[in-house]
């Protein structure tokens, strides 16, 4: 989830002994989190993944005494902030019909302080907000407690439920507000590693399939038994106004569409492509020119109607498959299956039929891979699930890996000290060939055939109608865009 200055996400602990690191499982089943201690004296916290709203929910408990929370996890923005209960999205009459995920109440917490005073400002460009204090007060996940904790207090806002964003501190609410990077505080991975929980600013995402009961952050460490191949590293570029690190911002150099018929290259003026790595996001924005051939190989047709790509929802069962390749030739490449990438159209899974057209009568689904006309562009959920991701923030480095879905296995390694570079991780080969080298090459579909099996090609599609009254209100899987920044944000 994008904003000004930053947003954030939700969140759980699990320390291993000795090995400073604290991980969040996170599963798609809609449940009441429980705590739960580990024999070896770690902790675990169950985070759910919200499948219709889109994002990585998890409970924290924040005050004195703990007042329960579910929020968004966001590896796109660097702040906890909260919904105050006297907010009036958190009213139960209100439109959003109340805060269901929690809210806070500020008056009734002992250890609460105001340490900015209406600092906290959060806008977006479609209107929705988040604005008020800038508090501190005890926050607590899986038993392990940060005492105070700087967050967000949102006393008007429009959105019903917090979030906790865990990227870099450079990426803070205050510090847009105020264009100031000393206005920056210690957000959450960066007080955990004062705080002695891990060793260094740096975590892993496991995400798993979209269908999957469960998956992981884990703080301070890897675990091997989540990925496949090996563990490469990519750099992190700094952004090119501020020339800082503030986002995870990588270069796709790389996009290929494979099925049973053939391989196409994709080409693109934009290759090498600045795209971030973001888990608030749920959809992956690329530029148009490469959109719109991923959408004539799958036969996704762009709805102004809608605004999104959308396909007949059986096109998830495809055989075929796209390859991001990143960091330059002999970099790591994460392959992207079609049953990641096809998405229910309305907020409550309820289907919504082409009412003409080729497809007519067959349910309509998103597509996970849009198109955004600038950058920075996004690679969100649709691709991450298939990607194992370790943030490293103190060397700027990204590795990545193919994810290995399902795996019921767990070997951590812990960043051995502050500094330390991923563990099992080698360097991408040829980063220094990344360059601006633009592709005009004509794509000849020769994959399109497999991945439509016979289904007729889109060529000559129109944009068929839909049953308007049987689509709810798509704020669950539209995108809000960051003011200011470019990013678009699908929560």
């Amino acid at each position: 989830m994008k904003s000004v200055g930053a947003l954030a996400a939700g969140v759980l602990f699990a320390s291993v002994a000795q090995a400073q690191v604290v991980q969040w499982d996170v599963v798609k089943r809609r449940v009441i989190p429980q705590f739960r201690k580990r024999a070896d004296g770690t902790f675990t916290e169950v985070i759910t993944n919200e499948k219709m709203r889109g994002g990585y929910f998890a409970s924290c408990q924040i005050g004195t005494p703990g007042q329960n929370l579910t929020l968004q996890l966001d590896t796109g923005s660097s702040d906890i902030w909260v919904p105050s209960s006297s907010a009036s999205v958190c009213q139960s009459s209100s439109q959003a019909g109340g805060c269901t995920f929690g809210s806070f109440d500020e008056t009734a917490s002992d250890s609460f302080s105001v340490v900015g005073k209406s600092d906290f400002d959060i806008s977006y460009v479609d209107g929705s907000h988040s604005r008020g204090d800038y508090i501190a007060d005890t926050f607590e996940i899986g038993g392990a407690k940060l005492s105070n904790m700087t967050m967000g207090l949102g006393l008007s806002t429009d959105i019903p439920y917090g979030l906790i964003g865990v990227g870099y501190a450079l990426n803070e609410a205050i510090v847009g507000s105020t264009q100031s990077a000393s206005s920056s505080y210690d957000n959450l991975p960066v007080l955990m590693q004062k705080e002695g929980l891990i060793s260094t600013n740096a975590y892993s995402l496991w995400l798993n399939d979209l269908d999957a009961s469960t998956g992981s952050i884990l703080f301070g460490g890897i675990d091997t038994e989540k990925y496949k191949g090996d563990l490469t590293r990519i750099n992190i570029y700094k952004d090119t106004q501020s020339e800082a690190f503030t986002s995870f911002l990588v270069a796709l150099t790389s996009l290929q569409a494979s099925s049973s018929s053939g391989t196409d290259q994709l080409s693109s003026k934009e290759f090498p492509v600045p795209v971030v790595l973001d888990s608030g996001t749920t959809f992956s924005y690329v530029p148009t020119d490469i959109a719109e051939q991923v959408w004539k190989e799958v036969g996704a047709i762009y709805s102004s109607q809608v605004g999104v790509a959308l396909l007949p929802c059986k096109m998830e069962t495809s055989a075929g498959h796209f390859a991001f390749g990143f960091g330059g030739p002999g970099g790591p490449v994460i392959n992207i299956t079609m049953d990641e990438l096809v998405l229910p159209l309305t907020s409550d899974g309820s289907s919504t039929p082409f009412k003409s057209g080729p497809y007519s009568g067959q349910d309509a689904c998103q597509f996970g891979i849009q198109n955004f006309s600038s950058p920075t562009y996004l690679l969100g959920d649709t691709f991450m699930r298939s990607a194992y991701v370790v943030y490293d923030l103190v060397n700027n480095e990204i590795g990545i890996a193919p994810t290995d879905f399902n795996a019921t296995g767990s070997h951590v390694v812990a960043f051995p000290s502050e500094g330390a570079q991923i563990p099992s991780a080698t360097a991408a080969p040829n980063q220094a060939q990344v360059t601006q080298t633009a592709s005009s090459s004509t794509n000849t579909y020769g994959a399109s055939g497999g991945f439509q099996s016979d289904k007729k090609s889109s060529a000559s599609l129109l944009p068929p109608p839909f049953d308007w009254s049987r689509i709810a209100v798509l704020c669950a899987s539209m995108g809000m865009v960051m003011v200011g920044s470019g990013f678009f944000l699908l929560f």
